[in-house]
């Protein structure tokens, strides 16, 4: 129990980052909401992945951690836009 909960923060803690390395600009987030909206994002990753039917056998889950990367950098826009505050490009 306690594994899993450190891995679902390890991992949306990644998942985080890499929306926020792949969105262009500057992006005003706390380390705290980025892996907080990783985690979300993992979630629903891999709620989607499941509902198409995708099983994965051995190895690194490749589809679920691209499909919850994509959602996050949803979730960072969103949260981004409802904060009110632009982000910076370049």
């Amino acid at each position: 129990m306690i594994g899993a909960i450190i891995g679902a923060i390890i991992l949306g803690a990644i998942i985080g980052v890499l929306a926020r390395l792949i969105l262009p600009g500057k992006q005003n987030l706390s380390m705290l909401m980025t892996i907080g909206i990783g985690i979300l994002s993992s979630f629903i990753a891999s709620l989607i992945v499941s509902l198409i039917g995708y099983h994965n056998n051995d190895g690194i889950a490749w589809i679920p951690l691209i499909v919850g990367v994509i959602v996050a950098c949803i979730a960072i826009t969103i949260y981004g836009n409802m904060q009110g505050k632009k982000q910076v490009t370049g």
